[in-house]
C-alpha cells in the first residue's frame, strides 16, 4: 500500500518540481506522520480509500491535481487531545506546496480543501467531493463501519467513556441533522442510506 502512495505521490510531485532529494524527504514526511502509532484510522489505508473513492471520477474534477495533495495533506497533523488538527495540517501543506511550487492559486484552494474537512460544509463541485470522499466510511457496510468507529474509540483511548461518549454523540448527531451528509449527486446515491443507518445504530450502541 505504502508503495503505491508513494508512486502516486511521486508522479505528482514530478509534475512541478524534479528535485529528488525533496521529493523522497516529503514522501518519508508524510509516511512517517500517517504511520504513527498513535494513529488507527487516520492512517496510510485512509488515504488510499479516499484514491479508491476519487480515482473512478476524476473526469467529473475540475483540478485532479489540487485534490491530489489535499489528500495527501489533509489529516497529516492529527493529535486526538487537540482541536485544531485542521488548521495544522493545512499550515503544513501550504508550507510543502510553496516548497514544490506550487502555484498560489492552487495553494489556497489545498488550503481551503484541508480547512472544511472540520466541518464538512457545502463548498464548491471539486471541495464537495473531495470532502465527500473522506466522509465515504460513513456509507460502508456495517461490518467496515464498525470496525472503524472502533479505530476511532482507540485514537481516543486517552478519554474514558464518560468523556468520550458524549462527544461522539454529539459528532454523530451533527451528521444526521445535515439535510444530507453527502453533497454530490455521486455519493448520495451511492453511500447516504447506509450512512444514515450506520450512524443511528452506532448512536443506540454509545446511548446504552
Amino acid at each position: 500500500m505504502s508503495s503505491s502512495l508513494h508512486q502516486s505521490f511521486s508522479d505528482l510531485f514530478q509534475k512541478y518540481n524534479q528535485d529528488t532529494y525533496l521529493k523522497e524527504n516529503l514522501w518519508l514526511e508524510i509516511e512517517t506522520y500517517y504511520t504513527s502509532k498513535k494513529r488507527h484510522y487516520h492512517t496510510l489505508s485512509h488515504l488510499k480509500n479516499l484514491f479508491q473513492e476519487l480515482i473512478p471520477i476524476k473526469e467529473k474534477l475540475e483540478d485532479w491535481e489540487t485534490i491530489q495533495f489535499s489528500v495527501f495533506y489533509h489529516d497529516i497533523i492529527y493529535n486526538a487531545s487537540r482541536n485544531d488538527n485542521e488548521e495544522k495540517s493545512a499550515v503544513l501543506a501550504i508550507e510543502r506546496l510553496k516548497e514544490i511550487g506550487l502555484p498560489e492559486d492552487q495553494i489556497l484552494k489545498c488550503n481551503h480543501q484541508i480547512l472544511i474537512t472540520k466541518s464538512h460544509e457545502n463548498s464548491d463541485l471539486d471541495t464537495n467531493y473531495f470532502t465527500d470522499a473522506d466522509l465515504s466510511i460513513l456509507g460502508k457496510s456495517w461490518e467496515i463501519y464498525e470496525e472503524y468507529f472502533l479505530q476511532i474509540r482507540k485514537e481516543y483511548r486517552i478519554y474514558p467513556d464518560f468523556i468520550y461518549n458524549p462527544g461522539r454523540k454529539k459528532a454523530l448527531k451533527h451528521f444526521l441533522e445535515m439535510p444530507r451528509i453527502f453533497k454530490t449527486d455521486y455519493f448520495f446515491e451511492k453511500y447516504e442510506k447506509q450512512a444514515q443507518i450506520n450512524l443511528k445504530k452506532e448512536l443506540e450502541i454509545l446511548s446504552k
